[in-house]
């Protein structure tokens, strides 16, 4: 069926119908659309926050960590002797360097050739590696390194091929060839500085004499040897030396201009050398790593706060308003990171427990203000106390007490810490054995003995044979074979021997219940053992004990020299150094301002945080808008279909009315009496 609206009367019912249905909608329409906006602008808004909190936790991230504010420099006087540079942990001080001379590699020059592609002869030259001893005129291998050949043949005869031949080898010598004006000369260099890798050459020559001037014999180098017809025929121009400096009145030489190890944590670049012209070394503290640390904290933390004031700000002349003005989560955050910024770091002793005291003071609006100088005072004096302040960790009032670690559920405070057991190392204690105070000698009737270290595997140790002048010096020998063991030094264990009351005692230096050194019976067993001659009988020895003891007065668990707290004291974990036992002073433990935000900051953006769920809430209540406005739409809809149908009701009432009116009028004008005009 076809509706025309209007036909009857000619009333404009279409349009009537929607302007009722468009007045009927337009409230709700917009009442829909403010609520959507204002959850957008909200939602948006959340979005700020929770990205702005996130950028905030990376750059408090950087700061819950020592290193973040503690760093070592090494300064020289005269940079041209050398330089240094220090690792984190480097030993802080001031030292007297003197650097003597400088590490060389050795290099061997070969006498002018006139022409160095002409056949010079074929063979073989073994490079041999050691050190030379003026004094007794004698060579020493260096037990660490092999000899090298390299084949001479046909095709590498000349002086050119030898130094290809030799380069191409790749054995730890360079070779080359330098033309001083008087002819071609072959030089060797070694590769490796240091006094200990000087160079034997040793020919075997294809004419079957090895020590001529001819052939491949004139590349032969005999540093014991007296001239070129002994095996000599090389010169040496620039003499292999390890680098020699004196350090605090300690002399100190090193196969390398790189020096490490001398002070922990600090190596040295020698540059050049100079007699009785001593530089200063300074190892310190770098209070710029920890002024550059704090200035970054505090402009992450503005930052937020400047996004915390825009998001809940008014305007009281625009009436203006932020899109979190008043929102109870904003307020939460920013009350719990002023507190953070205000309130003493528990468990911290000493004059700065709270972000004033190094010059960090909070402001009306919330974003805080840094005292440069007063920082840099706390800096240079105190570098390690800003660390703190940020960090937290453990302190100690008994330097044999180390604070390791403390795990999350660690509660800040002082703990008391008493020790009831100080750990042990495993001891074996041998025999007396006979001729203790007189040489001793060890052959290969008695130059081997079983063991086992801290419970591993076990290994046969092989001593040196020969004559040992005592039993000190013999305790070295086995010391030594004991910890260059790859097995034991592979697990791990290590041991120390001391020869005491005539026998031997072997300590493992592993401390605790796991910590232990055992003699086992060789197999096969020849008539006269190591263990029969040095009184190192067959049996196990008296294992270690883990520390005991209590921390904060509840029951801590020992491993080796670690005790490990509980109850409030969960988690913090100490290694109990020394040897007595009874009150070890205490421990204070203490979450620093960067620790406190982490965790905090950790809780917020959770997944399943409040900010997430509160990000999750409202666009659950957006999503709900699009239903509302399909409801509001079939409700207009029926309203629609309601007006039409009154409408139409209406339209033909007026047009019958209309008609009727017509007839009325018609009849009218035909009544008797009725005259038109």
């Amino acid at each position: 069926m076809i509706t025309s609206t209007g036909i009857g009367s000619g009333l404009d019912v279409e349009s009537l119908v929607n302007q009722l249905v468009a007045a009927e909608g337009r409230p709700q329409q917009l009442r829909l659309n403010r609520q959507e906006a204002k959850m957008q602008a909200t939602l948006s808004a959340m979005g700020t926050l929770k990205s702005e909190l996130a950028s905030f936790k990376d750059a408090v991230s950087k700061l819950d960590s020592p290193s973040a504010f503690q760093a070592i420099k090494a300064s020289v006087g005269n940079r041209d002797l050398l330089t240094a540079s220090a690792a984190a942990k480097a030993a802080t001080g001031t030292y007297s360097v003197e650097v003597q001379q400088l590490a060389q590699a050795q290099k061997l020059a070969s006498k002018a050739f006139a022409d160095s592609s002409a056949a010079l002869g074929t063979g073989t030259l073994s490079f041999r590696f050691g050190s030379y001893d003026n004094n007794t005129n004698t060579f020493t291998g260096n037990p660490d390194r092999t000899a090298q050949i390299v084949t001479i043949d046909s095709a590498h005869n000349s002086l050119s091929g030898i130094r290809d031949a030799v380069n191409e080898a790749d054995i730890g010598v360079q070779a080359n060839i330098i033309n001083d004006g008087t002819g071609d000369r072959l030089v060797f260099t070694a590769q490796t500085m240091g006094l200990a890798n000087s160079l034997e050459i040793t020919v075997s020559d294809e004419d079957g004499n090895n020590l001529d001037e001819s052939g491949l014999s004139q590349l032969a180098y005999d540093p014991t040897g007296a001239d070129s017809g002994s095996g000599k025929s090389l010169t040496e121009t620039v003499a292999a030396q390890d680098a020699r400096l004196v350090v605090d009145g300690l002399t100190v030489t090193r196969p390398q201009n790189t020096i490490t190890g001398m002070i922990e944590g600090v190596t040295l670049e020698l540059n050049s050398a100079e007699l009785d012209s001593p530089t200063t070394l300074t190892v310190a503290a770098d209070g710029h790593i920890a002024s550059k640390s704090v200035n970054g904290f505090v402009e992450a933390f503005n930052s937020l706060a400047k996004t915390l004031n825009s998001l809940s700000s008014y305007n009281p002349e625009t009436q203006e308003k932020g899109p979190l003005l008043g929102d109870a989560s904003l307020r939460g955050i920013e009350n719990r990171l002023r507190r953070v910024a205000s309130d003493t770091v528990t468990g911290l002793s000493g004059p700065y427990r709270t972000l004033a005291d190094i010059g960090i003071t909070t402001q009306r609006d919330g974003t805080l203000k840094l005292d440069e100088s007063k920082l840099q005072q706390v800096v240079e004096s105190d570098p390690e106390a800003v660390a703190r302040l940020f960090t937290g960790g453990g302190s100690s009032s008994d330097p044999l007490v180390r604070f390791v670690e403390a795990t999350d559920e660690a509660q800040a405070g002082e703990f008391a810490v008493n020790v009831t057991q100080p750990a042990t190392q495993g001891k074996y204690t041998g025999n007396v054995f006979s001729g203790s105070g007189s040489p001793i000698t060890i052959d290969a009737d008695n130059d081997e003995f079983t063991l086992k270290v801290d419970g591993g595997e076990a290994v046969m140790i092989s001593l040196t044979q020969q004559t040992y002048n005592d039993g000190m010096a013999l305790a070295q020998e086995i010391q030594s074979q004991i910890n260059v063991n790859p097995t034991l030094s592979g697990a791990g264990s290590q041991v120390t021997i001391e020869f005491i009351n005539d026998r031997f005692e072997i300590r493992s230096s592993r401390y605790g219940s796991g910590s232990n050194v055992e003699i086992l019976a060789l197999d096969p067993s020849p008539s006269e053992t190591t263990t029969q001659t040095l009184g190192l009988t067959v049996k196990s020895g008296n294992a270690g004990e883990d520390v005991a003891g209590t921390i904060g007065a509840q029951a801590a668990t020992g491993s080796g020299r670690f005790l490990t707290g509980s109850d409030r004291a969960e988690g913090i974990r100490l290694e109990i150094l020394g040897e007595s036992s009874g009150a070890r002073g205490s421990i204070s433990f203490s979450r620093g301002v960067a620790a406190h935000l982490n965790t905090y900051l950790d809780q917020v953006l959770d997944s399943e945080g409040f900010l997430e769920n509160r990000i999750d809430g409202l666009n659950h209540r957006i999503g709900d808008f699009s239903e509302q406005r399909e409801d509001l739409v079939q409700r207009l809809d029926a309203i629609e279909k309601r007006y039409r149908a009154q409408f139409t009701v209406l339209d033909s009432l007026l047009g019958q009315l209309q008609t009727t009116s017509s007839f009325l009028s018609q009849q009218i004008a035909n009544l008797p009496g009725n005259r038109s005009a």
